[in-house]
């Protein structure tokens, strides 16, 4: 069974506020979440197994431990995910790197696809799913099936800030994923925006309207 995880770990927090702060500009807010996306990786790796290595120090022979051999793949969901990848690649760098192209249609709120593009060996990898908004949960739910429908293992979601709403739409389609967001907010309004939330985190990236 998927879980919730709430990154709450001050430097998190501190920097999500300056996220939400409309008068945060382009510049700020990419770093802020290039760094968050690092903070949270931190976080999310944290089940990965370990196993005992043998290295020689300056000064004896010792044991330590290495990851063990866990290959991963990261998903950002187009176009906003985008802004999460370096950010968890510093820490992460031999992940590969997939994409899926959503968009949500502005009438029925639904994502429509426009792009998949995946790694060669994408199925043997534990697939990381970015995207900075879980608002209706339409976007996660559809990338996840996606890679599903694929044969790929998909495991964990990774978000900046969700609305309860969402929240209970991937759990509810997708108990098998855990869940990681550095901020759980109110409510959806009548438009489909996370409140408080931060607007739209691609607008907001990448200086458009």
């Amino acid at each position: 069974m998927g879980r919730l995880h709430v990154c709450d770990h001050p430097l998190i927090q501190h920097k999500v506020t300056f996220l939400r702060d409309k008068n945060t500009e382009t510049k700020q807010f990419r770093e802020l979440v290039d760094e968050i996306a690092t903070l949270m990786a931190y976080e999310a790796t944290r089940d990965f197994p370990l196993e005992t290595i043998r290295v020689e120090t300056p000064v004896i022979e010792a044991d330590g431990k290495v990851i063990a051999g866990r290959m991963v793949g990261l998903i950002p969901i187009l176009r906003a995910g985008l802004g999460m990848v370096d950010g968890v690649l510093k820490l992460l760098p031999s992940a590969r790197v997939g994409h899926i192209g959503l968009y949500r249609d502005e009438v029925t709120l639904q994502p429509v696809e426009y792009y998949v593009s995946l790694p060669t060996d994408v199925t043997e990898r534990e697939l990381i799913v970015l995207d900075p908004m879980l608002a209706t949960g339409g976007s996660a739910n559809a990338a996840i099936s996606i890679l599903k429908g694929r044969g790929c293992r998909p495991t964990k979601l990774m978000c900046l800030i969700a609305a309860p709403e969402g929240l209970k739409a991937v759990q509810e389609a997708h108990p098998d994923i855990d869940i990681f967001v550095a901020a759980l907010d109110s409510h959806l309004n009548e438009h489909g925006y996370i409140v408080p939330g931060l607007g739209d985190a691609g607008d907001r990236l990448y200086g458009t309207k």
